[in-house]
């Protein structure tokens, strides 16, 4: 049996990257590109869909299963539906892995 694990994942090179820019920034030598405005634009509505409503998704789960996240998700303190997003959650963002 597969178990994940949650990890999280440090990345060092953007982390550095990350301070280039910071610096780079408070010592006003950044400048605009020519399409500035346009990429603005497209910045706002990546993130106006990022912050969208959650969307509700139906899935067969076995009877076996659900139990198991219910339990689990009391554990937590809270509801299985979140529970559930929660880990879909973390498993998109990579930080649960497969461990055997």
């Amino acid at each position: 049996m597969l178990q994940l694990q949650e990890q999280y994942i440090t990345n060092a090179q953007g982390d550095l990257e990350e301070q280039e820019i910071l610096e780079a920034f408070e010592s006003d030598r950044l400048t605009r590109t020519a399409n500035w405005q346009e990429e603005l634009e497209q910045h706002k509505q990546i993130a106006s869909a990022t912050f969208a409503q959650n969307n509700t998704i139906n899935i067969p789960v076995s009877e076996k299963d659900l139990r198991s996240l219910q339990k689990r998700a009391l554990a937590e303190g809270i509801p299985y539906q979140l529970f559930v997003s929660s880990i879909l959650h973390k498993f998109i963002e990579g930080k649960l892995v497969e461990i055997s």
